[in-house]
């Protein structure tokens, strides 16, 4: 079977407080590891009101507290927001608390608007050494040497598996040329998808890390028991990437009935592209949707966000999701 994890947003609802989406994200996480999810993942971003998880790796702390088994971790890290050696103590004071189980994902975008960046000390050029400065975070986590002057403490020595994200050709380059997995920001920039998987293939090269490549398309699912039930969860969700479109950063807000009362025509085509990987509907829609995203992609596992208003309805349609997981991209595989 396809493996299918989890990325939690964690949204901000309308009418509470980043305290209440944080403990919702704990709730959410110890019920996706109770549902055999592969791995957890939280994602940084900055000066936004609707999202939660801004101090990431203290985020994944908790969560990983919370859990036993699921692997933890960022999706992602922005590295141009950090110091290398910051980010593998971080990872490697994580993979030191909770031993096999730390995810460390690696984006090159600032997470936030330029104001924002330049309030974080960070230079708008930062994001040209990226490469670089994910091959100065893997040299953190190798093994000290006996003459080592800078040592990542915890860190250095630690099993912390990198991933490189994307939205474009570049990060599939640099994925496939350092023999990393590959997470794609699909989700929200869908239109690169094909293109950076086949160029990630073709030219991956193995590492100590990785033998042969490993792709993951970003998706979202808002599953229920019927279509029409899904279709009006999903609502939440357009609203913000509506809002997107208008340049707000507003809280998650309650599904509408009439998402036609919301949109001009124009954000109405707009954030369908945008949203051409969401999948919406009740098991036996889905199941079709997804084998088919599964059959085009050739996807070794799938991340999901469910940006879904009231908490009981996210956890149940995470559930949906996983009863038809062991029968997806079945016929895929074998074909």
């Amino acid at each position: 079977m396809v493996a299918i994890s989890v990325l939690d947003l964690v949204p901000v609802r309308e009418g509470q407080e980043p305290g209440d989406a944080l403990r919702a994200s704990i709730d959410l996480a110890r019920h996706a590891e109770a549902l055999g999810y592969t791995r957890y993942w939280v994602a940084e971003h900055h000066n936004m009101v609707g999202i939660a998880s801004a101090a990431t790796a203290v985020v994944i702390g908790q969560l990983a507290a919370a859990t036993k088994t699921i692997r933890v971790g960022a999706g992602g890290i922005m590295l141009p927001n950090h110091a290398p050696l910051i980010i593998a103590e971080q990872f490697g004071t994580l993979e030191a608390l909770f031993p096999g189980r730390i995810d460390l994902g690696l984006g090159r975008a600032p997470g936030t608007d330029q104001m924002t960046m330049r309030a974080m000390r960070r230079s708008p050029m930062s994001s040209d050494s990226f490469p670089q400065d994910v091959l100065e975070l893997q040299a953190y986590f190798a093994p000290a040497g006996p003459n080592q002057a800078i040592q990542a403490v915890p860190g250095a020595g630690l099993n912390v598996p990198l991933w490189i994200l994307g939205s474009s050709l570049f990060g599939s380059q640099l994925a496939a040329e350092l023999g990393l997995p590959y997470a794609f920001a699909s989700h929200f920039a869908p239109d690169a998808l094909m293109q950076a998987l086949a160029v990630y293939r073709e030219r991956f090269k193995p590492s100590e890390q990785l033998a042969r490549p490993h792709a993951m398309p970003g998706i979202n699912v808002i599953a229920a028991e019927t279509d029409a039930e899904a279709r009006h969860l999903a609502t939440s969700l357009q609203q913000r990437f509506v809002d997107m479109v208008r340049g707000q950063r507003g809280k998650l807000q309650p599904p509408i009935d009439d998402i036609e009362t919301y949109w001009s025509p124009n954000e109405k085509a707009h954030v369908a592209g945008m949203l051409r990987y969401a999948f919406i509907g009740s098991p036996e829609t889905l199941k079709r949707q997804l084998d088919a995203f599964i059959a085009a992609t050739q996807a070794d596992e799938i991340m999901v966000t469910a940006p879904i208003f009231d908490h009981e309805a996210r956890k149940r349609s995470y559930e949906i999701l996983a009863g038809i997981a062991p029968d997806l991209g079945v016929e895929a595989r074998a074909a």
